[in-house]
């Protein structure tokens, strides 16, 4: 669901609220696929620059770090283009619907997605078992 060298680390899991927090970090020229949010979420680019629906160049918006951002319920993003090295930290109220090219929903991502996500990530690169030992 993104291209261009795009990693994350989950923070935080709430099951009860529906929300997951995570951390990405963005190669310049990276980017996210078509998605809506289907619940709000807050952001903090505390480095770089990401170009939301095109930028503001294209009509959309271009968030400039260090910047707070706030997406509404069903925010459709077309792309998410990250022009230079930039990072960020998200709260998600609610899954992400990835989209493709005919506007059909391919992929929810919510915190238990994410969960499993990285779970499965830490125990492929072993550590699961490093932090359980701890």
């Amino acid at each position: 669901f993104a291209e261009g060298g795009i990693t994350w680390r989950l923070l935080n899991v709430c099951p009860e609220m529906g929300s997951w927090t995570a951390v990405f970090d963005c190669a310049a020229g990276s980017s996210f696929a078509t998605h809506i949010h289907t619940g709000p979420g807050e952001y903090f680019l505390y480095k770089g620059k990401m170009d939301i629906r095109g930028g503001e160049q294209n009509g959309g918006e271009t968030a400039r770090a260090p910047g707070y951002g706030f997406e509404a319920s069903s925010a459709r993003h077309d792309r998410t283009n990250f022009p230079v090295d930039s990072a960020f930290y998200m709260t998600f109220l609610g899954p992400l619907a990835f989209l493709d090219e005919k506007g059909s929903v391919i992929a929810n991502v919510g915190w238990f997605e994410a969960q499993e996500a990285w779970n499965a990530f830490l125990e492929q690169s072993g550590q699961a078992k490093k932090a359980s030992a701890a």
